[in-house]
C-alpha cells in the first residue's frame, strides 16, 4: 500500500485507545513484566512511545518541512523511557501519551501536506537520506509493532501455564531481538 496520510491517521489516532484498552486497570504484574533480560515491559513501551511523541516523529517532520535541503536528525534515544518514566503509573503514562498524540496529530493535519512534501528528505543518523513519506509510514508501523510487542509480552506471562497448546500459540514462540 502506498503511503497516504488519510489512511495513516486512523491508525495513529487509535493507538492511545488500543493501549488504554489493553493496559488500564490491570494488575501491576501484567504491566511490569517483560520477556526476559534486555526486553521491555508494557510499561516501558508506553514510556518509549511518549519519548517518541516528544522528540521524534513531529520534530523530524518539522525539520524536513522547515529547514530546507536534507536537515540532519538528532539521534533518538531508544532507552530514555527508563529514566523518564520513573515514579509514574501506567495510567499517568497513558494519559500523557494520549495528550501528546492528539496534539501531534492536530499539528500534522494542520500542515496540509502535499505529494511534494512527502518527497522531501532529511538525514537520519543511521539510515542516511529518508523521505517524509518514509518517516510517517515508519510512525504507523512503529505503533503497530509496539502494540504487537505489548500483546506478545503479556501472552508470554502464561507461556508455562498453557501446557501443550504452546505448539499452536505462535505468539509464545517468538524470540525478541531487542
Amino acid at each position: 500500500m502506498k503511503f497516504e496520510l488519510e489512511t495513516a491517521i486512523p491508525i495513529l489516532e487509535r493507538t492511545p485507545t488500543v493501549l488504554r484498552a489493553l493496559l488500564q486497570d490491570l494488575p501491576e504484574k501484567w504491566i511490569r513484566e517483560n520477556e526476559g533480560e534486555d526486553t521491555w515491559s508494557p510499561f516501558d513501551v508506553v514510556g518509549h512511545l511518549i519519548h517518541g511523541e516528544k522528540t521524534d516523529w513531529m520534530i523530524r517532520t518539522a525539520l524536513i518541512l522547515e529547514k530546507g535541503s536534507n536537515p540532519t536528525f538528532e539521534p533518538f534515544d531508544r532507552f530514555a523511557q527508563f529514566e523518564n518514566s520513573k515514579g509514574k503509573t501506567v495510567e499517568s503514562l497513558l494519559d500523557e501519551f494520549e495528550g501528546l498524540r492528539k496534539d501531534n496529530l492536530t499539528e500534522l493535519k494542520s500542515r496540509n501536506l502535499t505529494s511534494v512534501d512527502y518527497g522531501r528528505t532529511g538525514i537520519h543518523p543511521e539510515f542516511g537520506e529518508v523521505t517524509l513519506a518514509q518517516l510517517l509510514s515508519a510512525w504507523v508501523v512503529h505503533d503497530l509493532g509496539h502494540i504487537a510487542q505489548i500483546s506478545r509480552t503479556m501472552a508470554k506471562q502464561y507461556k508455562n501455564e498453557v501446557g501443550p497448546w504452546t505448539k499452536y500459540l505462535t505468539i509464545l514462540n517468538y524470540t525478541p531481538k531487542e
